[in-house]
C-alpha cells in the first residue's frame, strides 16, 4: 500500500513463527553431512525436536549459556555419608552451527500422502539449528533433545517465503559463515529425504497443524567434524543464508 512504512534499520524483525506447537527436526539428511562423519545414509528419516522456546529472531543474539552448577543428581543411598560430590557443570562448552531449510506447515493433516504433502506447506524460511555437541553426543544418555534446545538455539527468519514463490525448493544453495569465513556451502538437491517425504513421514506419527516448523537437516561443514573441531565462542557472528529465502545473522553473547 505504500503506507505505514518504517526504515529497515529502525525495525527489529521477530521470528516469522514465534510460538509453534511443534518444532520438528531431521538428523543426517544430507549426503555430504553423512560423508563428513563417515556414517551410512539413513534408510528412514531420523526425527528429533527442539522446544518452541528455543526460537529467536533472525538477527537476535545466540546466548551462550553461562557456566553454572547444581547439586548432584546422584541418588542419596549411593553416596557414602560425609562425602561431598562435585557439582556437575550444566552449561555446554561445544556450541556448533547448522544452517537448515525450514518448512512451515499451513494446513492441518495426519497420514498425509507424499504426493499431496506440499499442499500442507505454507512456505519456507532459514533456520540455524544451534547445537551443544557435548550435551548432544556425550551427556543425557546421548539423547539429542537437551543439546538442541537451550534458549535462543533456533534463530529463524527473516520471513516466510510462500511455497508458490520458490522456483524449486530442492535446488537452492545453502550456506553458513562464521566471522565471515564460509563453513557450509551446499545445495538442497543433496537432501536425502525431500520435503514431501518428510511431511508424509512425520504425519504418520503426529498431527501436523498450521505453524508447525520442520527443520530439514544440515549439510556438511559443521564445527564438530572439522580437524581439529571448531566451536562457537562469545563474540562470534554466524550468518546463515539460503537462495531465494534470505539471510539471518546472529551474534553469540
Amino acid at each position: 500500500s505504500g503506507q505505514h512504512r518504517v526504515p529497515r534499520a529502525t525495525a527489529r524483525l521477530l521470528a516469522p513463527v514465534g510460538d509453534p506447537e511443534k518444532v520438528i527436526c531431521v538428523g543426517l539428511n544430507y549426503h555430504d553431512h553423512c560423508q563428513e562423519q563417515a556414517v551410512k545414509v539413513p534408510k528412514e528419516p531420523i526425527i528429533f525436536s527442539k522446544f518452541p522456546s528455543a526460537i529467536t529472531g533472525p538477527f537476535d543474539d545466540i546466548v551462550h549459556p553461562q557456566d553454572t552448577s547444581v547439586g548432584t543428581l546422584v541418588p542419596t543411598p549411593t553416596v557414602p555419608r560425609g562425602m561431598a560430590l562435585p557439582a556437575p557443570l550444566l552449561s555446554p562448552q561445544e556450541l556448533d552451527w547448522e544452517v537448515e531449510l525450514a518448512a512451515v506447515i499451513g494446513k492441518r493433516g495426519r497420514h498425509i500422502e507424499e504426493a499431496a504433502a506440499l499442499e500442507h506447506v505454507l512456505g519456507f524460511t532459514v533456520a540455524n539449528d544451534v547445537s551443544a555437541r557435548d550435551w548432544q553426543m556425550r551427556r543425557n544418555g546421548r539423547q539429542w533433545l537437551l543439546g538442541k534446545t537451550f534458549d535462543t538455539f533456533c534463530p529463524l527468519g527473516p520471513a516466510i517465503v510462500t511455497r508458490e514463490a520458490v522456483a524449486d525448493v530442492h535446488n537452492l544453495w545453502i550456506r553458513c559463515s562464521v566471522n565471515g569465513q564460509r563453513m557450509q556451502d551446499s545445495n538442497t538437491s543433496h537432501l536425502i529425504f525431500r520435503v514431501p517425504a518428510l511431511v508424509a513421514w512425520v504425519s504418520r506419527f503426529v498431527t501436523l497443524v498450521p505453524g508447525d516448523v520442520l527443520l530439514t537437516g544440515t549439510p556438511a561443514g559443521v564445527g564438530v567434524f572439522r580437524k581439529p573441531p571448531v566451536f562457537l565462542k562469545r563474540g562470534d557472528e554466524v550468518q546463515c543464508e539460503i537462495e531465494e529465502l534470505g539471510t539471518i545473522c546472529n551474534r553469540v553473547v
